[in-house]
């Protein structure tokens, strides 16, 4: 029960808004596992759910190392499927795309059609640190590339014409401003 409580009481991390340099750094690789990374990755997903978001990389939250989280169940009577993926790399991808309207909890309520592959396979470490993988697919397939971006320094935004990027990095900016405000 005490367990449960401390997880109850954990506060969830604050989401970063782009512009912000920390969004476009590379992020170093996870060398080990400990428990501080575990707590991150619960923390992450407690903090993806309240946004509420399906994936969530650590960047977003001012971490700079390869860790991701998603869940793409969206279906109200679906069955959670909270993924962990420390150091995840697409190995294969298919010619086949699939076109998305993304958006990101960086870069709120802005969302924008991306075109990406349709089926990724990626490998990672999962937090009890076994080596997996899996083939995505669909809306999965969209989330795990979009939150690998982020690993890499690149947002769904980067995809975009410059005028478009520009309008929402010009939005995002004033809604800083405002935030800051209040």
């Amino acid at each position: 029960m005490g367990r449960l409580i401390a997880y109850m009481r954990r506060m969830k991390r604050p989401i970063l808004i782009h512009p912000d340099p920390r969004l476009k750094k590379v992020c170093a690789p996870v060398p080990d596992l400990s428990d501080d990374l575990r707590v991150l990755a619960d923390d992450m997903l407690e903090t993806m759910y309240a946004a509420p978001g399906i994936g969530l990389a650590a960047p977003q939250i001012g971490i700079l190392q390869r860790l991701i989280v998603l869940d793409c169940v969206k279906e109200e009577d679906g069955e959670p499927r909270p993924l962990v993926m420390f150091n995840p790399q697409i190995i294969s991808s298919s010619d086949e795309t699939n076109v998305y309207e993304e958006g990101c909890l960086s870069i709120p309520d802005q969302y924008a059609e991306v075109t990406r592959p349709k089926v990724v396979e990626v490998e990672w470490m999962d937090r009890d640190g076994n080596a997996r993988a899996e083939t995505f697919d669909g809306l999965w397939a969209t989330c795990v590339q979009h939150e690998i971006d982020h690993l890499n320094g690149k947002l769904f935004i980067d995809y975009l014409k410059p005028l478009k990027r520009q309008m929402i990095t010009r939005k995002m900016q004033k809604l800083k401003r405002e935030r800051a405000r209040a």
